[in-house]
């Protein structure tokens, strides 16, 4: 029997305004062991600066373990979602929280939680790139300094100079191997391989794709279509402030445009094939969407009276147009040149069946 002075155990409860709230469990495709929740969300998120509106009513969800790709021209909206995301700005209503936490009043929590490469990263000028690292690297407890060297070589980065005598593509690969060294639940990735030659953008989405397999979750806003491709799992396109269109990419590469000449005869769907392939003609010249298996519209072309045929897969910049416009089109880097669609004959229209 205790004492009487001897205190006794008091179990405490931790009060409900100090959880953060939980979003609904989601089982990620591409990782099935992650079963964590939806680790982004974004609730009817808008910011406005007197009459201007940078952003505009924004819901989104992301899931851990994907890449997710921001696409958009200048003054779309990405950067200010971004500025949102890590509680740099305030927002005029809605709200954004990552890991459950709110990215205005846990920014602390929030940044723990991820690891942030700006568009425009400054770094100590004085210090040599291996002294850099070395300080990021104690920091934070998170931060690798030995996989940062790595990623040093393997992006063939010169360390032993000083910041201040670095190139802006130099610069870039530093900040690079700061950013991706973190062990981070998310990363953020604002125009990553800006400024860097074919070879190592490459190398870089090699990382990334890396990261991804480990379950990291990537946020990555560029303005280079073949990368967003490339690495991303899903695509938001933005435009004017608000979010235009939201893609899945197994989705996007699942759908195809055929183009065949038939002269002298309308062609005519069988009826399951209605369903999933839209048909146009315009003078010989028939045009078909198709998504999903290509097989059975194949097999049934085959029994037409066609030639030409030519088909192509329906990538991000066809999206892209149909959302901003020719005016509008993401550059492409350097060695990569895809023709442009023929314009449209307003003496021709076409005729949809």
């Amino acid at each position: 029997m205790s004492p009487d002075w001897v205190t006794p155990a008091i179990e405490y409860s931790t009060p409900d305004w100090l959880n953060p709230p939980i979003a609904p469990e989601r089982i990620n495709s591409n990782h099935p062991w992650i079963t964590r929740t939806v680790l982004v969300e974004i609730e009817n998120l808008t910011k406005t600066y007197g009459n201007f509106t940078a952003l505009r009513g924004c819901d989104l969800e992301i899931e851990p373990g994907i890449a997710f790709g921001l696409l958009g021209p200048n003054g779309a909206g990405k950067t200010t979602l971004l500025r949102l995301l890590l509680g740099f700005l305030f927002p005029t209503a809605g709200r954004v929280r990552v890991a459950g936490f709110d990215c205005h009043s846990q920014t602390v929590e929030v940044h723990r939680k991820l690891s942030y490469l700006p568009g425009d990263a400054q770094l100590f000028g004085s210090m040599r790139g291996r002294k850099v690292l070395r300080f990021f690297s104690q920091l934070r407890p998170d931060c690798d300094l030995k996989k940062a060297m790595k990623l040093a070589e393997r992006l063939e980065l010169d360390h032993s100079r000083r910041v201040a005598f670095m190139s802006t593509g130099m610069r870039q690969k530093l900040a690079l191997c700061v950013c991706l060294s973190t062990r981070a639940d998310l990363t953020i990735l604002d125009e990553p391989t800006a400024n860097l030659d074919p070879t190592v953008r490459g190398e870089v989405i090699r990382i990334i794709d890396e990261l991804k397999s480990e379950g990291r979750t990537i946020i990555f806003s560029s303005h280079v279509l073949s990368e967003i491709e490339d690495v991303c799992d899903r695509v938001v396109i933005m435009r004017k402030g608000e979010v235009v269109r939201d893609l899945e990419m197994r989705e996007l590469k699942s759908r195809h445009t055929i183009s065949a000449h038939c002269p002298g005869r309308r062609l005519e769907l069988d009826g399951q094939l209605r369903e999933s392939v839209q048909i146009s003609f315009r003078d010989e010249q028939c045009r078909m969407h198709a998504s999903g298996d290509l097989m059975p519209v194949l097999e049934w072309l085959s029994r037409q009276p066609v030639s030409g045929v030519r088909i192509e897969g329906v990538g991000l910049r066809t999206i892209y147009d149909e959302c901003h416009g020719e005016d509008n089109r993401p550059v492409e880097p350097a060695g990569q040149h895809d023709s442009p669609s023929p314009p449209a004959n307003p003496e021709h229209p076409v005729e949809v069946v």
